[in-house]
């Protein structure tokens, strides 16, 4: 029996034959569970990598309610094998790892405490291999500040003759890089963005790469509690310098770090009447990123937003509203979340409160984002769903991540990690 048919914005609607080949959703208990103790928060990234070598491996990593950091590995077989990197790091989920998988197979995975004092790095010791890891390092390089470490998000780009870049938030609460051509040894870092010339702001940062040439950026006024009127800007690095989104060169990054004036604004919080914080950010098949984002007109009235830019201009559009925050409420701009596929993003994983209840659902836009059609990935659930994230890489064994439980606070979090197997995938 049909249980339901879902309306989506402007009108559209789920096709009867969409709607009888999607997969049923399940309650969030029955779903596959990878660990049943682990959290993330949604800026140290990538969380999650599909890679294709000897092995067909989703390598994924949290943090425990102990605070040890743990990352994973799901063969296409279905079995996971998984490693503690660092016991007792720190109970907060703003310190889960962000995994780098080399051009020699072998994982790079990054992590910091919640304005850490380092930021500790560690190689696997054979390619596609998590049962065995080199000792910890740190990078050793920072701006000057008292904040520490971070939110690590790190990238390589094959065009560069070896160089990693490694991004993350700097002691002095700026959006800050390094670059390594080892992994070893990292040059002196340099904030990307200033934001205000007069300082006084935090910007938060989302980054996505082509892989070859180019990073892409996004990024806040600051906190939405600190901010009333958070908008949402863009830019991207290449060939050392910063571009906006039609190609315009702002300044070589030796000139000095990123203002907000100087970069495009993909959405206007004081225009647009309601506080903006950032979800994700991907490329669609031109090239050309595609964000994804909440506005918050009260902490009880979530929306979630799409934007992209169509070759001419920033176009966006309300997906649908997303309910109320996910704690206790000691954050009440902690929407549910929501992550772009990076392989088509024209869909959206997100988190929407459901008869009280924070379900996954998966909502896909053939127009640009102008109508919608969706189904739920989860329903019925006796306890919450939260920040989806889908694996980066190819298309893999793994559709989607979240957490699922309770969520007190960042730091006091009863979530397990659990996911959506790919059609045809080993369970």
């Amino acid at each position: 029996m049909i249980k339901a048919i879902v309306f989506v914005s402007a009108g559209a609607w789920l096709s009867l034959t969409a709607f009888l080949a999607a997969a049923p959703a399940a309650p969030g208990e029955k779903v596959e569970e990878l660990t049943p103790d682990g959290a993330w928060c949604w800026f140290a990234d990538p969380r999650a990598v599909y890679h294709e070598g000897r092995k067909k491996c989703t390598y994924v990593g949290w943090v425990n309610r102990a605070g040890d950091v743990r990352v994973a590995a799901i063969d296409a077989a279905g079995r996971t094998v998984a490693a503690t990197l660092h016991e007792k790091f720190q109970r907060d989920d703003h310190a889960n790892p962000a995994i780098l998988v080399r051009p020699d197979g072998r994982l790079m995975v990054f992590c910091s405490a919640h304005g850490g004092r380092d930021m500790c790095c560690r190689v696997s010791e054979r390619p596609e291999d998590v049962s065995a890891w080199g000792p910890e390092r740190t990078i050793g390089v920072n701006t000057e500040g008292r904040s520490g470490y971070t939110y690590p998000s790190p990238f390589i780009l094959s065009r560069e003759p070896g160089p990693i870049y490694l991004f993350w938030r700097g002691a002095d609460w700026k959006p800050t890089f390094a670059t390594s051509e080892d992994g070893e040894t990292w040059s002196p870092a340099r904030t990307l963005i200033a934001g205000r010339a007069s300082g006084g702001n935090r910007p938060y940062t989302k980054y996505c790469s082509n892989g070859v040439d180019t990073i892409h950026c996004i990024f806040t006024d600051g906190h939405p509690r600190n901010e009333p009127a958070n908008s949402v800007y863009y830019a991207a690095l290449r060939g050392g310098a910063l571009w906006r989104a039609d190609g315009t060169k702002i300044k070589d990054v030796t000139a000095g770090p990123l203002v907000f004036d100087e970069a495009d604004k993909v959405y206007d919080g004081a225009a647009g009447g309601a506080r903006a914080w950032i979800w994700d950010l991907a490329l669609d098949a031109s090239g050309r990123p595609v964000v994804a984002f909440s506005t918050i007109p009260d902490p009880a009235d979530h929306r979630y937003h799409y934007a992209r830019w169509d070759g001419k201009a920033w176009v966006g559009r309300e997906i649908t509203p997303a309910g109320k925050y996910i704690d206790g409420p000691q954050e009440p701009q902690y929407s549910g979340g929501m992550s772009l596929d990076p392989n088509a993003p024209a869909t959206v994983y997100l988190s929407r409160e459901i008869a009280g209840v924070h379900e996954i659902q998966k909502w896909t836009t053939s127009d640009g984002g102008a109508t919608w059609t969706s189904r739920p990935v989860t329903e019925g659930s006796a306890k919450g769903n939260f920040r989806p994230y889908v694996p980066r890489g190819p298309r893999g064994n793994v559709e989607a991540f979240w957490m699922h439980g309770d969520y007190p606070s960042y730091t006091t979090y009863q979530t397990a990690i659990r996911y959506l197997p790919a059609a045809g995938a080993a369970r």
